[in-house]
């Protein structure tokens, strides 16, 4: 049997606060109430994040016998024949777990769970591969909005596709990490998306929460883009991985008017993947 380290790999479990507060965030915009929906929400979508982890690596086991050989499966840590069933039967459980929730809810986990899918079978086939893993956390940010009383609201949509280009543009820098390639500037602008639109949404007593999350997360960003355009010695992985634990606060300025309680949640997930990351690798 493999250990325990080598099962969180895979699962690159660091990253699991990060879904976790996109299921928050989207529960909070979707009107929040039905709160007995979130048990079962957040652990459908642990379920599906994992599954979907293990498939990709999965779907990545020759290249990474190329490139990546300290990689569970070429290391010979597991082998590829039981990651594809543990990966397969995580996956439709949290499918199970979300169609359960209810008839939209259950359409929008099928798309999830698609997409998922396609993104592993194909990112390290095309180049928009970035988008279909952005497309991952929007639908994310949907399952979540509709197990909430309002349902699917336009903040949830809008704030969906602001995590969305959040998404794409950490997802252009780590595929430049795993195919060795040429780093460009302008594929990073999308990183800024959320904070753009936050101050194009919220105004009068909502500004100044806004304002205030809008510059933590424009720091962070900087910061973590520091490491891979700040010098000579180019550390993709720190970029990555630093924007992955940042997306708590992408969130929360999704839903920088909510209650302090609330808020401290998210500062909390983001506390949480800086450190699992230390121990797990988030990439």
């Amino acid at each position: 049997m493999p250990s325990w380290r080598t099962l969180l790999v895979l699962g690159r479990t660091s990253n699991l606060p990060t879904v976790w507060s996109n299921c928050l965030a989207g529960w909070w915009l979707g009107g929040e109430g039905n709160v007995q929906n979130l048990a079962p929400l957040l652990l459908g979508a642990t379920l599906v994040y994992v599954g979907g982890m293990y498939l990709n690596d999965a779907f990545d086991a020759d290249f990474d016998a190329q490139f990546r050989r300290e990689r569970p499966i070429p290391s010979g840590a597991i082998s590829l024949v039981l990651v594809w069933r543990i990966g397969m039967g995580l996956l439709g459980a949290g499918a199970v777990c979300l169609i359960l929730l209810g008839g939209t809810t259950g359409i929008l986990a099928v798309a999830l769970v698609l997409c998922v899918l396609i993104y592993d079978a194909v990112h390290k086939l095309i180049t928009v591969s970035p988008v279909l893993m952005a497309a991952c956390r929007f639908l994310l940010y949907l399952v979540a909005a509709s197990t909430a009383v309002d349902g699917v609201t336009g903040y949830a949509v809008w704030c969906g596709f602001a995590m969305a280009a959040y998404i794409v543009g950490l997802s252009y820098i780590a595929r430049v990490e795993s195919n060795r390639g040429q780093l460009r500037y302008w594929p990073c602008l999308p990183l800024a998306v959320p904070i753009i639109l936050a101050l194009i949404m919220n105004n009068g007593e909502y500004l100044e929460p806004a304002l205030l999350v809008s510059a933590i997360l424009g720091l962070w960003i900087v910061r973590c883009l520091r490491y891979t355009f700040g010098g000579m010695d180019r550390n993709v992985g720190f970029t990555v991985s630093g924007l992955l634990a940042g997306i708590p606060w992408v969130d929360l300025l999704a839903v920088a008017y909510c209650p302090r309680q609330f808020a401290a949640v998210f500062i909390g997930l983001f506390l949480a993947a800086v450190v699992f990351q230390r121990y797990v690798p988030a990439t």
